[in-house]
């Protein structure tokens, strides 16, 4: 349950995620998605490699809206 301070609503307090913050985070998941994958080849963790792959074309498919779709 969030909680908010008397006489406000989620649309009107509190913190909002911005357009930059979640991009910012989008980048992050796919630098670490990438680094995942080389790491899950080297120790042969194949499940590192379907795990940080999955995150990077998540992020991939992020971008790629943002910049053609949006």
């Amino acid at each position: 349950m969030a909680r908010y301070r008397i006489g406000e609503t989620p649309e009107t307090g509190g913190d909002h995620l911005t357009e930059n913050l979640q991009t910012g985070a989008v980048v992050f998941g796919l630098i670490a998605g990438i680094g995942f994958v080389v790491a899950g080849l080297r120790a042969k963790q194949y499940w590192l490699v379907v795990w940080g792959a999955g995150l990077a074309l998540a992020s991939v498919a992020y971008l790629v809206y943002q910049i053609f779709i949006k």
